[in-house]
This record gives structure tokens, sequence and C-alpha cells, in this order.
């Protein structure tokens, strides 16, 4: 899936955001959150923006936000279905790109450049997004079970809830490919602006850049206003080697004899820093061509960077000109005399060709005349005549190799004439340099006479310009060796991305074909289902009456049957192609389905897949368990408190895996006063003397102890472990408050806790409802609490619902009689079990107060239904179990917490006092007509057989 923009949705759907939690949980798992900068925007807006990003395991999506704090994300990319890759720091730098940037590429092209403080950083993200993936991918058929009933793996350990620990069959792993994956894995760890503890880190600015999205405008806007930042990358492919055998790379002979040259360089340099000083231009002047000639002020430059540690510029620009002038002048005498030389052969060689031309002349003449007397000579004398021409041919060749040779000399003197020309002006540009150099040694002079004092000082400078060289050809060393290195990692890195994306190829592949049989088997399933309910519409079209039943009264009795039936793992050769969609207990340990009633079980299960319909709808959208996360991380480092954003978190839901810390934040922050006047051990303390001596209410909290949520599985026998739990916590407050010792409805309250609360939290969570949300009497014998705040919620009734108010006193039903228990055990057995720990969520941070918006919301909700009622029975009726029919929580809270508002808390309090003062006259009198009655009975003998109800119990 390509990258999701949902920031800028409209529609309202809450997308992940900054979480809540008080303590970090000892042995869970490091979050995987931090700050990134990702390029985005476009044109001249096109830049890196700094932003949060976390980790969402639920759907394996990485949400970004502007900061930790903020509650709507500006998206998410799909790491599921993507693969990763990064450069090299060289590749990067030639490219304009950062040396910590890596890119996230999606399916259809997409691709999301992000960037990291440091290489380090980019390393452990990287390593991180490949490890969530691939145990996403492999985990896709592992979890077969209803997610209600499987939660995610929880980091809390308190609570009975936190025992359950459901069993997922993960997929055999390919060992070859895990192994291959522990070699190629790179051993890192992150800095400060990775995990939750970055939250608490500024978040990394770079100067002149833009940090606002106008694709997300909506979203930025909703939550916060920044600054524009400005940057510019691009899109590069990465060239990498691998090998069948997923062989690492070795550093080839040359790579190791550059390497050891380097060294030896390295070595000789920090061995000859000493004897910098005597160094000469290394060039031959000479040979170098016009066009390479230095300008004057490089050389000077240059010449500046070879003085050594123990010489002063003056001494050295002195020493190395006028050494460069001799070296000149013997090289230019040298030549001059070469020149002489050469003149001098050229000489003689021009006198021996004179004698020889005189040596041919006289021969021809001679040939000449012995030709006239060749007659008559004798044949030795023609001999020697036939010796003399041989020798004039051989001088004659002679005579043209020297012209030769006089030609080649001649052009060698115009050569070494240019070549004299030449030194001559390299020998004017050097005078002109001595020149420079001298003005330089003056000025420098100039500047020595003035800074006497401070020639300690400018030794030290000449000393770090020559460190400064020498380190420069240390860093280039290191460079090298970490370019070596750096290739080596990312080689390692795109050999195991190669390998996970092949595995989870192969294993996506497999998954194919085995949905493909699940769809097979589902919908042979489906075909005979669809056969047997024909028969059942056949047998409703058959009059009653009707003999021939038996056979559809069979088919009916058998679909019955198989739809009653709970899931069960007693088969497991089918346990692939059958949906698991209700199971017998959901995640918080009710009883889904109860087993006494046919007709009971019909609806339970009904109202089973409907939240099980309902909770996969939910989890199609943006999962609020990241905002969580955030705020989590937020608060790492700093002490939570009361806030709107927490508050509407909690409004929102507090999610299964953060509910025991939560809980046992909102409960330590009602009753800290109370905890902080207490000794050490006060529970211990309460429960020993509860068990040891004599107490009242022990004997009916046994009798209430299995009657208080027998259709939960923790507390369902006796043997059961929430069963001691409850009775120690109902004991030990008993022993406290001895005023209210045990009231039946205290028991449900701390069933619940239990479920994310260790004994003592529990009893301090009692505690909360009992001392410090409730008013006085709430929980005594006569219950004038709840008598008032069923008074004052009428009044809310007719003020908010006027409507379905005018319609209960029309057919006079007193609906309170509903509610009362709603108060009572703040919903408990009174709606579904979502949607009761989502009421007490809030209840448990805001008060009782919530318990009026939810009891005003529960009406509201079904209000036009009620209102189509039009007799008293058939409304009591209703009454009595429409709150079980309500499964949409998030548009339960958006009634309770949006459609009645406002809500003031005054205006309750207000009414408690007014409706108070009633009940305590009502009270009064019904006390005295009381006493009368018993003073008349005594005094008549005809009513001494008559009993109240109070003398009845006991």
């Amino acid at each position: 899936m390509p990258e999701a923009e949902e920031g800028a949705a409209g529609s309202g759907a809450e997308g992940p955001g900054p979480g809540a939690a008080a303590e970090q949980a000892g042995g869970g798992a490091p979050k995987l959150c931090g700050y990134l900068q990702k390029l985005s925007g476009k044109g001249p807006l096109r830049g890196f923006r700094s932003r949060w990003f976390v980790f969402d395991p639920r759907r394996c999506y990485l949400y970004y936000f502007k900061g930790p704090q903020e509650a709507l994300p500006l998206g998410h990319l799909d790491i599921a279905a993507a693969c990763f890759s990064y450069h090299q720091p060289e590749a990067a730098a030639a490219a304009g790109d950062e040396a910590a940037a890596f890119e996230v590429h999606s399916p259809g092209g997409a691709v999301a450049v992000l960037k990291a403080a440091t290489r380090q950083d980019m390393t452990y993200w990287l390593q991180e997004l490949q490890q969530k993936r691939w145990e996403y991918c492999n985990n896709l058929d592992a979890a077969k079970r209803d997610s209600r009933t499987s939660p995610t793996p929880s980091d809390f350990s308190k609570g009975l809830v936190a025992k359950d620990n459901p069993e997922l069959s993960i997929l055999s792993q390919n060992a070859s490919a895990e192994r291959a994956r522990n070699i190629l894995a790179v051993e890192t760890s992150p800095t400060d602006l990775v995990g939750e503890q970055a939250a608490s880190q500024p978040a990394p600015v770079q100067p002149s850049t833009i940090n606002f999205s106008l694709k997300q405008w909506s979203t930025e806007i909703k939550n916060s206003m920044s600054s524009l930042r400005k940057g510019n990358n691009e899109n590069r492919k990465s060239i990498f080697y691998t090998s069948e055998e997923w062989e690492l790379l070795d550093p080839t002979p040359k790579d190791l004899e550059d390497s050891m040259v380097l060294e030896e360089k390295r070595k000789q340099l920090a061995e000859g820093s000493k004897g910098l000083t005597s160094s000469a231009f290394p060039f031959d002047f000479g040979r170098i061509p016009h066009k390479s000639r230095r300008p004057l002020k490089d050389m000077i430059g240059s010449s500046k960077n070879r003085n050594s540690s123990d010489s002063s510029p003056t001494e050295w620009c002195t020493g190395n000109g006028n050494k460069l002038f001799s070296e000149l002048q013997l090289k230019y005498q040298s030549q001059q005399e070469e020149l002489e030389k050469l003149k001098k052969d050229l000489s003689s060689q021009k006198e021996l060709v004179r004698l020889l031309q005189q040596t041919v002349r006289s021969s021809q003449y001679d040939k000449y005349f012995a030709s006239r007397l060749c007659e008559g000579v004798p044949k030795d004398k023609l001999e020697l005549l036939h010796q003399k021409d041989d020798q004039i041919l051989g001088l004659n060749n002679q005579l043209e190799k020297l012209n030769l040779e006089k030609d080649s000399l001649q052009q060698e003197v115009k050569n070494l004439k240019c070549k004299v020309g030449e030194l001559n002006e390299q020998l004017g540009m050097l005078m002109e340099t001595i020149q420079a150099k001298d003005e330089v040694i003056m000025k420098l002079s100039r500047q020595l006479s003035e800074c006497e004092d401070n020639t300690s000082s400018q030794s030290g400078a000449v000393n770090s310009s020559m460190a400064t060289c020498i380190n420069k050809e240390l860093q280039e060393l290191d460079r090298l060796k970490d370019n070596l290195q750096g290739y080596k990692t990312q080689n390692k890195f795109l050999n195991k991305e190669i390998l996970e994306l092949s595995a989870l190829r192969r294993n996506a592949e497999a998954r194919e074909r085995e949905w493909q049989a699940k769809y097979t088997s589902l919908e042979a399933k489906l075909c005979q289902i669809e056969s047997k309910y024909l028969i059942l519409l056949q047998e409703m079209k058959t009059p009653v009456c009707s003999e021939e039943q038996s056979s559809t009264r069979e088919v009916i009795t058998q679909l019955l049957e198989d739809a009653l039936k709970a899931e069960t793992s007693e088969q497991p050769e089918q346990a692939f192609f059958k949906p698991h969609l209700v199971s017998e207990y959901d995640i918080y340990g009710f009883q889904t389905v109860p087993e006494d009633d046919d007709e009971e079980k019909l609806v339970a299960k009904s109202r089973a897949l409907d939240l099980r319909s309902l909770s996969l709808s939910e989890n199609r959208e943006i999962s609020t368990g990241v905002k969580w996360e955030n705020y989590l991380a937020s608060m790492m480092n700093r002490e939570m408190i009361r806030c709107v954003e927490l508050k509407n978190l909690i409004r929102s839901g507090i999610p299964h895996e953060h509910r025991s810390k939560m809980w046992k934040w909102c409960v330590n922050l009602h009753v800290k006063k109370f905890k902080d006047s207490t000794v050490p051990g006060y529970f211990q303390t309460l429960l020993q003397n509860a068990l040891e001596k004599q107490n009242p209410a022990s004997k009916q909290i046994e009798l209430d102890l299995l009657r208080t949520l027998p259709n939960n599985k923790h507390y369902s026998s006796p043997t059961s472990e929430g069963i001691q739990k409850l009775r120690n916590v109902l004991l030990a407050f008993s022993w406290r408050n001895p005023d209210i010792g045990y009231c039946q409805g205290l028991n449900r309250l701390v069933a619940i806790a239990l479920l994310y609360l260790e004994q003592e939290d529990a009893f301090w969570c009692l505690v909360t409802i009992v001392e410090v949300f409730m008013p006085r009497d709430y929980y005594t014998k006569t219950l004038l609490g709840s008598q008032v705040d069923q008074r004052v919620f009428k009044d809310l009734m007719s003020e908010k619902l006027p409507r379905l108010h005018a319609h209960f006193e029309q057919y006079k039903v007193d609906y309170t009689l509903i509610t009362f228990n709603w108060f009572l055990v703040v919903f408990v057995d009174s709606v579904v079990s979502d949607i009761l720990f989502k009421i007490w969520d809030s209840f448990l941070y805001e008060g009782p107060k919530v318990i009026f918006r939810f009891a005003l919301a529960l009406f509201k909700y079904k209000e036009e239904e009620i209102l189509k009622l039009q007799d008293s029975m058939s409304i009591f009726k209703y009454l009595r179990y429409f709150t079980r029919t309500i499964l949409d929580a998030r548009k339960l809270t958006a009634i309770a917490f949006g459609d009645l508002n406002p809500f003031p808390l005054r205006q309750i309090r207000n009414r408690r006092t007014y409706h108070l003062e009633k009940v305590r006259l009502e009270l009064t009198e019904l006390e005295a007509i009381r006493e009368d009655f018993l003073r008349e009975r005594d005094t008549c003998i005809e009513k001494r057989d008559l009993i109240s109800d109070d003398e009845e119990d006991g």
C-alpha cells in the first residue's frame, strides 16, 4: 500500500496519536518510535521536515506526527508491503543526498525518503523495521482467533485478565532463512532520538528549513502551527553485490594493498614531520610546461603549508629562496658549458669536412690524369688505383653522414637556445618570486619585531599548521576505512533485505494457496447452510397442524445445534478452514453464550456476532492505540497530570494493554491524601485484623462471593483465583469502614477492579468509589445517597430528554427501578463488556458525573424505539434488557460526551443538596410512622402478631 495521507481527513474519524500511561511496565518490549526527517513537498517547498514516527504493531503501520504530543497523524507508511534501501556517504554526497537518509519503497512506485540524525540511528531504524515486517508477515495466519478474545500481547503484569495468555499458532519458520538473517544482522544501538525517551528531547531542527506541510494543512491546523523548512533530495537506486549462498564481501587484495600503502604513508608522515624544514619545491622547473605554471600566490601558499615546527617564517623564506636561486644558476651554467662543447665539436667537424673535400678533389685529379696514362701501366699499379677509388667512395659516404650529423646538431642548438630562453623566463619569474618573498620577509620581520613577546604562540601556530596537514591525511585514511566498513554493512543489509523479501514472497504465495483452500471450504459450507435454510423457509410456510414435519423438524434441530456450538480446538485438522467468529469467553473472561436457555443462547450468540462484526469494522479504521503509545512516550520523563488531552484519550477508551496502568494511576490520583496518611502495609494489616477478629460482614460476604459474577470464568467456581482475592478486598474494606461494612453491590465493583488491578490496588479503587466519588450514605443501610441520585437523574431526564420523560410519565413507568442498579454498581451486568470497561475508564478519571452522562446516553440511544411502545408493560419489559442490545461504544460515547453537553458538575451537586433534604424529611416521616406503629402494636393486643420487614430480616 503506498504512503497514505490520512491526517487531512475531515470525517471526524480519530487517528492514532499520543497515548497515556503512568508507569513503564517491566519486561515489555521497547516501543519503536522516535524522530526522523521526512522528505515532502513540491517545488521550492520540497525538503526534509522533522516528524515524530511511531510504529503500530497491530497493523504494521509507521505513523508520523508533527510532534510526540500531537493527536492526529499526518499520514502513515505500510511497512508490511514495503522494502528498504540506502546509499553510501560518498555516493550520497556526490548526488547531493544526506549521509543518514534511507528510502521506504511501497507498492505502486511510491518512495518515502526518511533521514535519521546519525547513521547509527538509520541502521537501527532499518534493522527494527525489517524485524517488525518479518514478524508481522510471518504471523498473519497465526492470529486465527477472534481479535477480541486474543488481544495484542500486552506489557502489563497486573490483574486477572493479565494472566490469560492466548496461545497463537505461529507458522514454522524456515531454519536456513533464520540462520542467514542472524548472520546478516548488524549490531547497533540507537541514540537518544530513538525510543520513548526521545519524546522528552527537543526535535532536531535544521537552520533555514520549513516544517509545515501544505498537503496536510487541515491536520497541521488541528494540531499546531509551525515554521517552514527547505531542502531537496532525489530518489536513487542502490548498487550492491550478492550471491546465491549469501556470502559476505571480503576485502580484495588491491584493497588490502591500498590500505597498507596508506598506513605506510601515514607512518612516513609522522616520522618525517621534523624534516619538512629543508624540503624544496616537489617539481622540476626545467620540465614544467608553460600552461601548468602555478600563480605566485599559490606557490607562496603551498610554501607556507610546508613550514616546519622549528624554523621561523623569515628563516624559511630566506633559506629556500637562496637555495632555489643557486640551483637554477648551476643548471644554467651546466647548459652553457654543454653548448660551448657542442660548438667546439661542430668546428672540428667542419675542419674535417674541408680536409676531406681537398682529398677528394686531389683524388679526382689523379684519377683523370691516370686514365690518360693507363695504357702501359703495370697491373699492380692498376690495383692501387682501384683501391684509391674505393677509398674515395668511402670518404664520400662519410661526408654525407657528417652533413646529416651537422644538421641534427644545428637543430639541437636551436632547441637548446629555446630551452635557455625558457630557463631565462623561469629565472625571471623566480626572481619576481624571490622579490615577493623578500617583501613578505620584510613584512614578517616587521610583524616579528612587533610581536617579539608572542614568539611562542607563533611557534604553536606553525605546529598546528603541520598538525593540520597530518590530520588531513589521517582523516582521509579514516574516511576510506569508514567507507569500506560502510559498504560491507550496506551489502549485509541489502543481502538480508533480499533474503527476507524472498522468504516473505514465498510465505505470501503459501498463504494465498491456503486462503484459496479456505475459501473453497467456506463456499461448500455456505452451500450446505443455504440448503438447510431453504428447508427452514419451506417449514415456515407449512401449516402448524401439518403432520409431515418430522424431516424438517430434524433439520431445524440440527441447525440450532450447529448455531449454538461454541468454538473449540477439539478438531485441529479443521481449525484452519473454520473461521473463529465467537469464542466461549471474551478477553475479560465473560461468557459469550449462556449454557442454560436455548432461546437466550440464540440471542447471546447473535449479539456476540454483531459485536464481532462491529469490532472488525472498527479495526479497518485508524486505531487509537498509537495515540496512547505517543502519549506514553511523551510522559516518559515527566509526571503525568490531568489535562484535556488525557481526558479526551480516556474518553475514547483505554487500550487493553494499558488499562491496568491507567486504572492504577487514576486510583492513586484520587486517594493520594488517604494513602499518604497510612503506614506501609496498611492493606495487609486490615486484612489480617478482619481474618483474626470477629467481623460481622464476613458471613454476608461469603454468601455473595459466588453470586458476584457467575458468568465470568475468574469468579465462576470456589477454586477460581478471583474468589480469594475478592474475599480479601471486601474483608479489608469492611474493617476499614465499619459504618458501611459490606453492602450488596460492593462485591461487583471489586470484581471488575480485580480484572485489571492487584488486591491492594483494587482495595484503594473501592475506597475511591465509596469514600471519594459517591456521596455519604450511598452504600449504607438506608441507601440515602442512591435514592437522591435517582431523583437528580429524573430532573436531568426531564431537561435533556423531555419527550422520553413525558412518555414515561404518560404511562406511569418508574424507570428508576431499572436505573437504580446502574448507579449502585456502575453498570456492571447492565451493558456489554466492551461498553462497560469504556464507561469505567472515564468513571475512574472523571468521577460520578460519568454515570449520569452514560445513563442519559443509553436512553437517548434507544429513544425512538421506546417512544414507539404504547403500554406500560411493554415499556418496562423493554427497559429490562434494552441496554444489552446497545453494541456501538463509539456512538454511545459520542452521545454521552457530545450530544448531552453542557453538563456542569455544579448543577448535579446543587440538585443533590436539594433532594437530599427532601429525602431526609421523607425518611424522618417514615421513621416516625414506624415508631408510632411499634408503640401502637405494643399497646394493642390485636396487633402484637404483626412484625415489620426489618424484624423479619433480623
